[in-house]
């Protein structure tokens, strides 16, 4: 997997209202995205990848919406990586942890299962300001 995500040459950004319909469409887009960057949809990534997006960008609208009137998820790849984040202006730094160290099968235990199984990261970075965070995933390809 490549090491930096700066070095990914492949990006593209969506913002949209954090409101319900933001999951299906940051859903549609991924696949919209991917397919452009010829990734093909049967990838063993993709579906785990979609699974990721949807429950982190449901995140942002059920919790930040408050603070954040929108959610932003950047997309970037390179020849053996793909990696998204959501970001969004609430504070709030969630733990990620996995299933096996919470003892129960959340939302973002789940996320981090499915990124670990497939070999990837996953990070909470918080803005300069401290208003705001993004959760990085980096899945290999």
């Amino acid at each position: 997997m490549t090491a930096q995500l700066g070095a990914l040459p492949l990006r593209h950004v969506l913002t949209l209202p954090t409101m319900g319909s933001a999951v299906r469409l940051a859903r549609r887009t991924t696949e919209t995205v991917l397919l452009e960057w010829g990734i093909p949809r049967q990838h063993p990534s993709i579906d785990p990848a979609l699974l990721i997006l949807s429950e982190l960008v449901t995140n942002s609208v059920r919790h930040a919406a408050e603070l954040s009137e929108s959610v932003t998820v950047v997309y970037a790849a390179g020849p053996d990586t793909f990696a998204f984040a959501v970001h969004d202006r609430h504070p709030h730094l969630p733990a990620l942890h996995s299933v096996e160290t919470l003892g129960a099968g959340g939302g973002l235990a789940t996320v981090m299962e499915l990124t670990l199984s497939l070999g990837g990261t996953a990070v909470v970075r918080p803005d300069a300001d401290g208003r705001g965070k993004s959760v990085w995933v980096t899945l290999p390809l």
